[in-house]
């Protein structure tokens, strides 16, 4: 795939808009990579359909997941505003209890708002069956044919202590399973590597360049943050320890994203090569 803004464009043509493409300049481009010149144009993997396919229950989830927090806290702030800050909203039986429930002043739940807790609890429902129902498919599907396409990836990573298959399903179909050219191009891809910023002999890190894959990105540091809890004591662990011990916070957020990428490049390996990270615990058959 050649990237459009890698083909150059004559001067008197850069201001005009127009959907026609220019098939001499694309193939002046296609010829100048060819020739080897890199800087012409960029060759994409286009990913085939099955691929794309195989994201989409991870992706699904992760939208139903967002949108029940997000009803979630709304239906907790109602009853926040209520004066009930201590009515859990999530239990089965608070849906039955909301016509009982009494504010400090002992009025019952107004009937409209009442109507509105009763219809968000529904919608609450439809959406953990749903999210159920898409854990039940995935895992029925690695339980028939844990030999096929990337389930063998996935139940390997799904081995190691703290990183369930959730993870495992979104970290082998968004990266792992991408054939990526090294631990460089795997870091890069997940936006975990820093953007430096030079001018002269002036040299400072600007943070995270966050030009990656997103939602590697977030699960990875939130695995990251696991990692020290269920995996204390794995190589990895020990040495952002050893780099967090002055105990301030800010060192620790740094030092997270250094141990996402350090974690996510030790799993890229692992699952490709099979080399257990150094000190890991495996779940036992």
């Amino acid at each position: 795939m050649i990237h459009a803004s890698s083909i150059p464009v004559p001067r008197e043509h850069r201001r005009a808009k127009t959907d026609r493409l220019d098939t001499e300049m694309l193939m002046r481009a296609l010829l100048g990579w060819l020739r080897g010149e890199p800087r012409h144009c960029h060759m994409a993997a286009i990913p085939t359909l099955a691929e794309e396919d195989a994201k989409r229950s991870s992706r699904e989830r992760e939208s139903l997941v967002g949108e029940q927090t997000r009803l979630t806290n709304r239906l907790q702030s109602i009853l926040v505003q209520l004066g009930l800050p201590k009515v859990n909203i999530t239990l089965r039986k608070t849906a039955k209890q909301l016509g009982d429930l009494r504010t400090p002043e002992g009025e019952p739940i107004p009937p409209h708002t009442l109507a509105e807790l009763r219809r968000g609890l529904e919608r609450l429902a439809v959406i953990k069956a749903q999210i159920k129902a898409i854990e039940q498919a995935r895992l029925q599907r690695l339980k028939a044919k844990p030999e096929v396409g990337t389930h063998p990836m996935l139940l390997m990573l799904a081995k190691v202590l703290g990183l369930g298959i959730e993870t495992a399903d979104m970290l082998v179909h968004e990266v792992l399973s991408r054939k990526l050219r090294d631990h460089r191009a795997v870091a890069r891809y997940a936006g975990l590597t820093g953007s430096p910023d030079e001018s002269g002999t002036l040299r400072r890190e600007q943070g995270l360049a966050k030009a990656g894959n997103a939602r590697v990105r977030r699960g990875m540091l939130q695995l990251a943050w696991r990692w020290l809890l269920h995996q204390k004591d794995s190589d990895l662990a020990k040495w952002f320890r050893a780099r967090t011990a002055d105990g301030r916070k800010d060192t620790r957020k740094i030092m997270i994203v250094a141990l996402a990428r350090k974690l996510l490049i030790a799993l890229w390996r692992y699952v490709n090569t099979g080399e257990v990270p150094g000190g890991v615990k495996l779940k036992q058959a």
